[in-house]
């Protein structure tokens, strides 16, 4: 046992090592022009000032849950603080990154061409996604060890989790809401009502919008894969330390406790490995190794995590578990393939969504929403096949390794997060490189290049978005098996009884799943809503600098774009409180009102009505960006064109679905899930006092 823990925290360390050699030749690439360097110095600063005030916001919510947990477990406490900053510190580093790599990819592509801009982006998203996987590897794999290895220390380890938890729903939900408040906002009055092209500095909420893309794209996306990623690994753990210590007997447990850790130096190493040989061409695709990247990083997994399983658990039941890792890993590519499939502007649905714009904003909408629907069946059948084979390979030895086995495959497709992370930290660098170059005035041979980059980077935020939301659905059953067998352990109720308790038939847990399937479309209202707030504010603002300034339409004087950010991210911080609220005390109220079993129910139907729109949300609204994008390259009229009119408007009405409202949904199914876990023992005792009228 203990060699693969050592092993995990090599890895973390590596990762970490890794991650910060790439980031130091980053920063010794030149910046560019006196031009160059200001423009991103605005954005630079604008990302700065948001941060600093989200982090308040979290700061303040965070101590009050760390005392909480102090009454139930110091170490857990420990492990939240740990949690919370180890999330802070990913998305910190990744973002810092990401902000200085944009004007360098820029002038890469001014200088040097395709290759070196992309080798730039691509390297300042590794930083990222290896700081993500590196960071969370070895806390966790240090925790386990300092805390003696027991089942105790796997238990006070779930605070970790949930401390990245909280840190994911504020940095998903308020990176959303700020980002799409200010794309909406520069779109609108840009683009509808100006008539100036996207990025033009003459627009007052262009820096707001550039903003946005670091901190909704690398820094929300990054604590969103980290909380999946970790809580995967914990949720793991807990199952074997509650359940399988329990049936199996013995100290076999612990070798089902360190296998996710194992596998997840596994995906660390392949990260590595691939970041290694992913290059293009002069006049190369960029899209083609990014999307090769995943699959030869999943193909290493695979190799490494067969000698793994079988070292550890014997050759039956690590075969098996190979199985299940590897039906882990081909769920994650299908849902990522699905959603390049329904999103990418070379293919089908992207292109008749383009071609009904030219009958006017109805059909844009309605045809959008038609293959948005559509995009949902592969993934989740791809989830559920996953799902069931992974129960049907281990449960044949005991039911609670058949849970496991759940647990185990959203370990085995969340060990592809190190390339996932990278690959879509990659897309708002190269958006903010072609910003720069707009900006700055550069010459159409390297809007050409920043151009074919960000289009790269456009698919591949479209695949990690239906990523995301599929391993947080696996991550999130995941947790639901964990509760479910720390309810076992609690209570001492013997299993047929469980399965009893936890019928759909019983009156209160159908209650409970009737209130779940409810609590996304709640979320996704005060997402939306908040957005839209924020957009109406942004949007008075851009038109009153334009109607008071009139010289700006005609390069005579600069808009003040720190006004707009400022806006942005005072409404953006003012709206995050209500989703937070939502997503912590709704398992709590559910939970101390009608008891643990109506809670598994409310967290179940949660799960799968936040899968469903959460993928549709993502889907839908890329698919309506990248059919404008197409008739901007000239199709149907191009750029002016009443077909491009109608795509603006999709584009805009599927820009808070994709980048806000959906990814926020990937928090809301796992911070409800933890809480609950983390609970579920004053949960079971507050219940059972109220039974004996105490």
């Amino acid at each position: 046992m203990l060699p693969y823990v050592i092993i995990a925290v090599i890895a973390g360390i590596s990762a970490i090592a890794y991650a910060l050699i790439l980031a130091h030749l980053i920063m010794r690439a030149p910046q560019g022009t006196g031009r160059m360097v200001e423009i991103s110095g605005f954005i630079k600063e604008g990302a700065k000032a948001y941060l600093k005030r989200q982090y308040a916001v979290i700061l303040s919510i965070a101590l009050i849950i760390v005392i909480a947990l102090a009454l139930l477990s110091p170490r857990m406490a420990l492990s939240y603080v740990l949690g919370a900053f180890s999330s802070v510190l990913a998305g910190y580093v990744g973002m810092w990154i990401a902000v200085n790599s944009n004007v360098r990819t820029t002038y890469a592509a001014k200088e040097y061409g395709i290759a070196r801009a992309f080798r730039v982006a691509f390297h300042g998203g590794m930083v990222m996604g290896l700081m993500v996987v590196g960071v969370g590897t070895l806390l966790l794999a240090l925790q386990f060890l300092a805390y003696g290895g027991s089942s105790k220390a796997i238990m006070d380890i779930i605070g970790y989790s949930f401390g990245a938890s909280t840190v994911a729903l504020f940095a998903r939900a308020g990176g959303g809401i700020y980002t799409k408040a200010a794309d909406v906002g520069a779109d609108l009055v840009g683009k509808v009502e100006a008539g100036i092209p996207e990025d033009d500095p003459r627009n007052p909420g262009v820096i707001a919008d550039n903003v946005g893309d670091n901190v909704g794209d690398v820094a929300g996306m990054g604590a969103d894969l980290f909380e999946s990623y970790v809580g995967a690994i914990v949720s793991s753990m807990v199952i074997a330390a509650t359940a399988l210590r329990i049936f199996l007997g013995g100290d076999s447990w612990v070798n089902w406790a360190v296998l996710p850790l194992a596998i997840a130096s596994a995906g660390i190493f392949s990260s590595i490995i691939t970041s290694v040989f992913t290059k293009v061409g002069k006049e190369g695709d960029p899209s083609k190794p990014l999307t090769a990247a995943s699959i030869i990083s999943a193909v290493i997994i695979a190799a490494l995590s067969y000698p793994i399983s079988v070292l550890l658990l014997g050759f039956e039941l690590g075969i098996r578990s190979f199985a299940v890792i590897i039906a882990g890993l081909v769920a994650g590519i299908a849902v990522g393939l699905t959603s390049d499939y329904f999103t990418n502007k070379d293919k089908g649905p992207v292109r008749k969504v383009a071609e009904m714009s030219q009958m006017g904003p109805a059909l844009t909408i309605l045809s959008g929403l038609s293959y948005g629907f559509l995009s949902v069946v592969i993934p989740v059948v791809a989830i559920a096949t996953a799902e069931l084979l992974s129960f049907l390979l281990l449960s044949q030895y005991n039911f609670w390794l058949g849970i496991y086995g759940v647990a185990l495959a959203a370990v085995g497709m969340l060990s592809l997060t190190g390339i996932v992370v990278s690959a879509d930290a990659y897309g708002p660098i190269t958006d903010n490189a072609a910003g720069i170059a707009e900006q700055a005035g550069l010459g159409e041979d390297v809007r050409a290049i920043t151009d074919r980059l960000d289009a790269a980077g456009n698919t591949m935020k479209s695949i990690s978005k239906g990523f995301a939301i599929g391993s947080a659905a696996l991550t999130a059953l995941a947790f639901l098996a964990a509760y479910s067998s720390n309810i076992a352990r609690v209570t001492g109720v013997a299993f047929n009884d469980l399965m009893r308790f936890l019928s759909i038939m019983d009156a209160k847990v159908l209650t409970g799943a009737i209130i779940g399937i409810a609590l996304p479309a709640a979320f996704i209202t005060l997402v939306i809503m908040s957005v839209s707030d924020a957009a109406f504010v942004l949007i008075d603002e851009i038109r009153r600098q334009l109607r008071e300034r009139p010289g700006i339409m005609e390069f005579k004087e600069k808009p003040d774009y720190g006004r707009a950010v400022s806006i942005v991210t005072v409404y953006a911080i003012k709206r995050l409180v209500a989703p937070g609220l939502l997503a912590i005390l709704s398992p709590l109220i559910v939970g101390f009102i009608l008891g643990p079993y109506a809670l598994a129910g409310m967290l179940l139907a949660a799960i799968l009505s936040g899968l469903l729109l959460g993928l549709f949300q993502g889907n839908v609204g890329n698919t309506w960006d990248n059919a404008k994008k197409y008739i901007e390259e000239g199709h149907y009229g191009g750029k002016g064109s009443e077909a491009h009119k109608a795509a603006v408007i999709g584009d805009t009405v599927g820009d808070p679905l994709k980048d806000a409202a959906g990814p926020s949904l990937n928090i809301l199914i796992k911070l409800m899930s933890v809480v609950s876990l983390v609970f579920v023992q004053v949960i079971i005792a507050w219940n059972l006092l109220a039974l004996l009228g105490i």
